[in-house]
Formats: C-alpha cells, structure tokens, sequence
C-alpha cells in the first residue's frame, strides 16, 4: 500500500515547503542564523530549529530531556514552552549542524511518507498529547511548515511561494476557522452575511454566513448586501491570521466596508495560529 490520495496533497506541499527552506538557509553565514524574525522572540536558527523538531515529532522521535531557562520572556503558556523544548536545545548549535540535521530529518520523513499505509482517519499524538487523526495531523504540519517558510522569507528579504501547495493548505486552513471567528469571537448579528475579497498570488472570495441560531458556515456563494466586507491581499490575510504583525501595522492594506463594529471585532480577533 501506499499513502493515501487524501494524505496525498499534505505530503507534496510538506515536501515544496521543507526544500524551499531548505534552499533558503544553506547558503546563509553564521550571523545571518540570528536574524529575528516575524516570530517573537525567535531567530532564523530559531524557526529552523522548530521546523526540525516538528518533523522529528512526526517521525515519532523522543521529546528532548531539556531544562528551559527563565529569562525567555516570550514564553508565557504551556503550548509555547512545549514548542520551545526544541528550540532552545539547538540554541548553540552551528550552521553546519543545523543544515545537516535538517538535511537528515527531512530524508528520514521522506522515507516516513513513501512507506505511510495508514488510513486518514488512524489516531495519533499531536502537540501536548492531543489525539487527533492522521489527517489532521498531517494538515496542519504541511500548514505549519509553509508558514515558517513564508517566516524565514520575511527574516531574510527573499519572498516567494504565496501561491505554492503549501499555501493552498494554508488558506483551507485558515477559512476554516472564519466561521467561528465571525460567529462566536465576532458575534456577527444572525441572519447575516460577512464576505472577504482577497487578492493578490492566491485569490479567493468567501462569505460567512450567520443562521438564525448563531452558527457560521463558509460559502464561496457571493452575497448580495452583506452586513460586511473584508477586502485584503493574500500575504497580509496570512500575516495577520498567524499573528505575525499588528492590525495597526498593516491597517492601510485592509478595507473595510460595512458595519464598522463587525469588522473591528472580526480583526480583533483574527488570528488563528497559538
């Protein structure tokens, strides 16, 4: 057996992502290693070291056995001091050792993804013990990975790839939590319709329609007189969902139209990533 077709579009744009970054760091001197990025608090090793520890974990490998120190005041909850674990263990590391361990780990989950036979739908562990589906799981790494791509490209003035496969995962991603956005963070008013025009390398129009009840659920249906409209380009929908930038920061690229408090809330409460 082989992956399954499901799995199939996680798999190819896991596998774009991790060589575009791939390509992106080997040529990179010592100093340009420590380069901040749109992350807080993390560097271009940084982000590197947390992409190699997630495909570590997809590989099953054991978490380190490491001691965060406590000066790391971008660290505030449990999820972010699950995720630095692996970040701070390679803090030190060299450039050439962080090329190689990505050049192995990415050959250990290639070989990981030709001999994959599961179905999409097999439980397995994800971060801080959650148990989720196969397919879950590998959604949100190939989502994960491309948007440290997209982190690591901002870091170092090389952009490209907004339209690639992993970007298409990042907006299905990304949609489908505008219902619950909307709906329930917004408070949209019921009977309602909010619609997001976004252009630029990957573009798409979706409304969010509100029923009598309160619910959200996503329409690539256009509406006529919506409540509101959200127009925006690709690359900052994603900046501002993953939280890597301030509304305020990015506020003359978003335009909005309609029920001014709608759209403040929806922006308010934007962003998706942890």
């Amino acid at each position: 057996m082989s992956l399954h077709p499901t799995l199939q579009p996680y798999a190819d744009a896991w596998t774009h992502s991790i060589e575009a970054i791939s390509e992106l760091v080997q040529p990179l001197v010592e100093g340009e290693w420590n380069r901040r990025t749109p992350c807080p608090g993390w560097s271009v090793r940084d982000v590197v070291s947390h992409v190699i520890g997630l495909d570590c974990e997809m590989l099953g490998d054991p978490r380190p056995i490491h001691t965060l120190p406590r000066d790391l005041f971008h660290v505030t909850n449990d999820h972010q001091r699950y995720m630095e674990m692996q970040v701070d263990v390679r803090r030190h590391h060299t450039a050439p050792e962080m090329t190689s361990e990505l050049e192995l780990v990415t050959i250990r989950r290639n070989r990981q993804l030709r001999n994959e036979s599961r179905d999409p739908g097999t439980k397995v562990r994800g971060a801080l013990g959650a148990e989720i589906t196969l397919e879950e799981s590998m959604r949100n790494h190939a989502f994960h990975v491309w948007a440290h791509e997209q982190d690591l490209r901002a870091a170092l003035g090389r952009p490209g790839n907004l339209d690639s496969p992993g970007a298409h995962v990042a907006r299905d991603v990304l949609l489908a939590a505008l219902p619950d956005i909307v709906a329930s963070k917004a408070n949209a008013p019921r009977s309602s319709a909010i619609v997001f025009d976004v252009h630029g390398p990957l573009e798409f129009l979706r409304t969010i329609r509100v029923d009598i009840q309160g619910r959200g659920t996503l329409e690539t249906a256009p509406a006529l007189g919506p409540a509101a409209t959200l127009t925006l380009d690709w690359e900052t929908y994603v900046r501002l969902a993953c939280g890597r930038v301030p509304l305020e920061s990015v506020a003359d690229r978003v335009k909005a139209e309609g029920d001014a408090e709608l759209t403040a809330a929806i922006l308010r409460n934007f962003t998706v990533t942890p």
